[in-house]
């Protein structure tokens, strides 16, 4: 009796795809005249798309415009706890302190 595998979850399926559309899609654009057929399915499928997105547009903005404050407060947060302007003028230091050392000039 051969053995069954099991039914594909929605992730499994998500993923097999996007892997499939990204190595492909590039094979797809380099085949000669892909522009043409690319502009001709914008030209048919763009109006549809455009009424699908205005669906969404409102409670999407409505949903941003509530989020945004405790976002930014949080991000305000974790910038003031990591120091990263001295991370940065330490790496900057380093790379200098490199540069010196093997006697590039710098500019």
């Amino acid at each position: 009796m051969p053995v069954r595998l099991p039914a594909a979850t929605r992730t499994e399926v998500f993923c097999v795809s996007a892997g499939g559309l990204s190595t492909l899609a590039p094979l797809y654009m380099m085949a000669p005249g892909a522009e043409e057929r690319m502009a001709r399915q914008t030209t048919k499928w763009a109006p549809r798309w455009e009424r699908n997105i205005t669906f969404f547009k409102s409670p999407v903005e409505r949903g941003v415009q509530r989020i945004s404050p405790p976002v930014a407060r949080t991000v305000q947060k974790v910038q003031d706890k990591l120091h990263l302007e001295q991370a940065a003028k330490k790496t900057d230091r380093g790379i200098k302190a490199a540069l010196d050392r093997a006697g590039v000039p710098r500019s």
